[in-house]
This record gives structure tokens, sequence and C-alpha cells, in this order.
């Protein structure tokens, strides 16, 4: 994440964690394969943390609404992981065998798939609007992926309070799933 994909080698992270290159070559072929493995691991965690709220049982809205909050709260607490899991360009994938890039691309789904589920439970309670569920789920991603991506990467610039800043940008994703909410007072919301 910090160094860019083309010019970490098995090399830079052996001597880094301060290992032999012999020594990660037995655990992973080359560097692709090390990457596709972190990949699929972060998917995991955030998998894991999306499963905690799920199991929850709470009114789909709520949940839906906790499930955003934990994907942006999981690249904020993970932003190496979440740099080089969703914002490293698909064409270094090219390099995974077809095997590795589908169990990456296979947790990566189920990760959307939550998603997808989500929503759809949301619309069939009445509680956003009904549309189509993969387009309404892609175009979700895509607007908490761009506000996570900006909290990761763009730490200079002067964004106000994260708390504020995420909670209004989630009411602004509800309202335009067609949400029934009030907008919250900034002043109401937590520092």
């Amino acid at each position: 994440a910090n160094e860019g994909y083309e010019s970490v080698s098995i090399r830079k992270i052996a001597d880094r964690i301060e290992y032999a290159p012999s020594t990660i070559y037995l655990y992973f072929k080359d560097k692709a394969e090390l990457i596709g493995t972190i990949c699929e691991e972060n998917f995991r965690l955030l998998n894991k943390a999306l499963d905690a709220l799920i199991g929850q049982g709470l009114p789909p809205l709520e949940m839906l609404r906790s499930c955003l909050r934990a994907y942006i709260q999981f690249g904020l607490e993970h932003p190496n992981h979440y740099i080089v899991t969703f914002c490293l360009p698909d064409a270094k994938t090219h390099e995974l065998t077809p095997e590795e890039a589908a169990r990456v691309l296979n947790e990566g789904l189920g990760t959307f798939a939550r998603l997808s589920r989500g929503l759809n439970e949301c619309m069939k309670a009445g509680v956003i609007s009904r549309a189509n569920v993969e387009l309404t789920a892609q175009s979700t991603w895509m607007m908490l992926h761009g506000v996570t991506s900006l909290l990761v990467t763009k730490s200079a610039f002067p964004f106000i309070d994260k708390a504020i800043l995420i909670e209004a940008c989630l009411e602004r994703i509800l309202l335009g799933l067609g949400a029934k909410i009030s907008l919250t007072h900034p002043a109401e919301l937590p520092l």
C-alpha cells in the first residue's frame, strides 16, 4: 500500500519482516499469490465484522446502516488492507492463476452478497424504495467505496470530524435509496 504494487518484491517483503526470501517462497509461489492471499484474508476479516452485525437481528434499515458504517470503519481501522484489497487495479490480478483469482473473487462476491441481501430485505420491508437490487447494490457500493477510499487515502485533506462526516454520508446514501429518515442536525451527532 505504501510503495505501490509494482515496486514491491518478495525480496523487499523479506527484508522488511527479516526473513530470507526463500522462506516466503515456501508459502507463496510469487508476489501475486501473496497479494491474492492478503486480499482473500481481508475479505474474510470484513465479512466477520459484517456477520457479527447481521447476527444481532436488528431491524432492516438499522442493520443496513450499521453494515455500511462497518465497511467504512474497516477501511479506517485497516487502511493498508483496504488499499490493497479495494484500490489496486484489477490488472494486477491477471498474474494470479484462474483458481487463485476465483478464490479472491468469491470472497469479495460474498461481501457484496451481504450488501445485496441487506438492500433486498430493506426493500421487502418497505423501508427503502423498491428497485433493481443488483443496480442498487452496485451503486451503493460505489458511493460507499468513494467515502471510504477518500478518508483512507486523502489524510492531508482538512476533513471535518470523521464521525460527523461519516454519519452525514450514510444519511445521504440512505436518503438516495428512498429511506424515510430525518436528517440529523450536525450538533446532534457525536464528536
